[in-house]
């Protein structure tokens, strides 16, 4: 095990010989990468105490997905501690248990398409909750960064508590439909993706734009909202690269992780 107060070097030499550097195993890679999110997220000021939830769903399983134990900080979080649960709740590896939102949010979300769905990322971070709170609550398309989740972002306006039964997860789940963002009123957001790196990107981006926008709207003024022709066009300019743009901003975040206290998340 790395210390977490590893040196620069023992970082750089930890990139190559942990297990984050296991070829051909995509299981572990997934663990690995779910890691990094924790850490950076919890870095990012993402994170409200133990609460909220990050998975992704084991490849070549369509009920099997990876969640942090309750009662874990996400700065303790590594690759090797996060548990593996099926669609029923049961935890198949690891020690802990699975808080009960967390299941219940996580598991409909990812069964309604695993393959689109591999990743959700569900946060309370500040200024996307922020809109949440608002009534009629919208990230308005006034900045770059808010063009990259235009007509992708589903509003749920009906707030009914903590998240604890299979019907509510369910509502949650119809209401965001085939969209990857879901803003829900009173509590926070949700963000899927394919993958670790995409939803991640997507994630980051999603609270830098609600960030700008939050600014913007403090001044009183009328924002400047960008028009739907040049909005489309963004969306058509993203796709066509948007996979390996994610995939370089994780690669490099991760590499943050291993140059400094958080090094050991890929243990």
């Amino acid at each position: 095990r790395v210390s977490r107060r590893a040196s620069t070097t023992k970082a750089r030499f930890a990139a190559s010989t942990l297990p984050m550097a296991k070829k051909g195993n995509d299981v572990w890679q997934t663990r690995v990468d779910l890691a990094a999110t924790y850490r950076l997220c919890d870095r990012m000021g993402y994170n409200e105490g133990i609460c909220n939830h990050l998975t992704a769903m084991v490849p070549g399983s369509e009920d099997q997905f990876l969640v942090i134990p309750y009662g874990m900080a996400w700065s303790e979080v590594t690759a090797s501690s996060l548990l593996l649960v099926d669609g029923k709740g049961n935890v198949l590896e690891g020690e802990g248990t699975v808080e009960d939102t967390a299941f219940y949010i996580h598991s409909r979300i990812h069964l309604y398409d695993p393959k689109n769905r591999g990743c959700v990322l569900h946060t309370h971070m500040p200024w996307s909750t922020a809109l949440c709170c608002l009534k009629g609550m919208k990230l308005e398309m006034c900045h770059q960064n808010c063009l990259r989740f235009y007509n992708s972002i589903a509003y749920d306006t009906e707030f009914n508590g903590l998240v604890l039964n299979q019907n509510e997860a369910d509502r949650l789940n119809s209401v965001m439909e085939n969209n990857h963002v879901l803003f829900h009123a009173n509590h926070g957001v949700i963000v899927v993706g394919p993958n670790v790196a995409e939803a991640f990107d997507d994630l980051y981006y999603l609270e830098r734009a609600a960030q700008v926008t939050v600014l913007a709207m403090s001044t009183g003024r009328p924002l400047n909202i960008i028009s739907d022709e040049i909005a489309h066009k963004f969306q058509e300019d993203l796709r066509n690269g948007k996979n390996e743009w994610a995939t370089l901003h994780f690669e490099s975040r991760k590499r943050e992780l291993l140059a400094g206290d958080d090094a050991d998340f890929c243990t």
